[in-house]
C-alpha cells in the first residue's frame, strides 16, 4: 500500500542523513534537535494485523510509532489521532478506519501533555502530513489523562486541528492530584513531579497550562469539542474536569458538545458509538 512505499522512502532518506536521531533526555529533548530537516521514521517499520488492518510499527525520536491503514483511503486522507491508551474502547477506530480514515498513535506515556511531549508530536505531526500527505488537521482522540495530551498539542497548533472527541478527559491537573485534606495522593504526585517538574504542591496548584486554561486559541479557531463523561466519575469527577472547560469554552464562543452517562463511573465509550463516529464525520476535513 502507498504507506508501505512511503515508509520505504522515509528509511532510505534516513540512511542518507548525516547525523541521526537520539533518544530524548529530560535536559536535552530529541526534538529541539530536529529544526532544520524534515523529520525521517530512523527504525525498520514491521508490520502485522490490528482488527483486520495494517499496522505499521516503528521507532520516531525514540518512541514507539502506529500507522494504521484503512482498506481504502477516504479523500483528503483523513486521520484520527491517539492520545493515550491504545486499543482501549476501539470501536470508534474501528469505524472510522471503515470509512477510510488513517489511526495514528505516538507514545509518549506519562508525560501528560508536557512541553517535551508537544515537541514530538510536533515532529510527529510533520513526518505524518510530509512524508505520509496525511491530511494538514487532524482529529484527536483523548481518554482520561489523554485529555491532558490532546489539549496540550492543539492549545499550540489550533491550526492543525479539525475536532477534538474527549472520553472522561482530565482537564485540570489540580483534579488529577486528587487531593485529600489537601495532599495529594502519592502515586499520581509523582507522575505530575515526573511530568512537569513540580517543586512542592503550591507550584502544581498554581500551574496554568492545564486543558482549562489554554481554551481561547481553540475556541478562535472555531474547533469543535465533543467531551462524553460518566456524572458518578469519581476518578476524574466531572464537575472538576468537564463541566470547567465547558463553561469556559462556552463563554469564549466556542463549541462543545456534552454527553452525559447517567450514573456511570469511570467507563469510556458508548454502548452505542455512533453519536461519536458522527460527530467525527460531520467535522472530517475535506480538504
Amino acid at each position: 500500500m502507498l504507506l508501505v512505499v512511503l515508509i520505504c522512502t522515509a528509511l532510505s532518506a534516513a540512511m542518507a542523513q548525516t547525523s541521526t536521531v537520539t533518544s530524548p533526555s529530560p535536559s536535552a529533548p530529541a526534538a529541539q534537535a530536529q529544526k532544520t530537516a524534515d523529520p525521517v521514521a530512523t527504525a525498520t517499520p514491521v508490520t502485522d494485523d490490528w482488527n483486520g488492518y495494517t499496522r505499521h510499527i516503528f521507532q520516531f525520536e525514540g518512541r514507539t510509532c502506529y500507522i494504521v491503514d484503512p482498506k481504502r483511503n477516504a479523500t483528503a486522507n483523513p486521520w484520527l489521532w491517539r492520545a493515550r491508551f491504545w486499543g482501549h474502547r476501539p470501536e470508534v477506530d474501528l469505524a472510522l478506519l471503515a470509512q477510510g480514515y488513517h489511526l495514528v498513535y505516538m507514545d509518549v506515556s506519562e508525560m501528560l501533555g508536557n512541553e517535551e511531549a508537544v515537541n514530538h508530536w510536533n515532529d510527529f505531526y510533520k513526518l505524518l502530513t510530509t512524508t505520509y500527505h496525511l491530511n494538514r488537521k487532524a482529529e484527536m482522540e483523548g481518554m482520561s489523562r489523554g485529555g491532558l495530551y490532546v489539549y496540550a498539542w492543539a492549545h499550540q497548533n489550533p491550526d492543525k486541528v479539525a475536532a477534538i472527541y474527549a472520553d472522561a478527559p482530565v482537564c485540570d491537573i489540580k483534579s488529577l492530584l486528587a487531593l485529600r485534606n489537601g495532599q495529594p495522593d502519592p502515586a499520581r504526585w509523582k507522575m505530575a513531579v515526573d511530568a512537569y517538574g513540580f517543586h512542592d504542591l503550591n507550584d502544581a496548584l498554581a500551574y496554568r497550562g492545564s486543558p482549562i486554561d489554554n481554551l481561547a486559541p481553540l475556541a478562535k479557531a472555531g474547533v469543535p469539542l465533543l467531551h462524553v463523561v460518566g456524572d458518578a466519575d469519581t476518578v476524574v469527577p466531572v464537575e472538576e474536569n468537564t463541566r470547567v472547560l465547558e463553561q469556559r469554552y462556552k463563554a469564549l464562543g466556542g463549541s462543545i458538545q456534552v454527553i452525559v452517562k447517567h450514573g456511570v463511573g469511570h467507563v469510556h465509550g458508548l454502548d452505542d458509538p455512533m453519536p461519536i463516529i458522527e460527530f467525527l464525520v460531520a467535522h472530517r476535513p475535506r480538504a
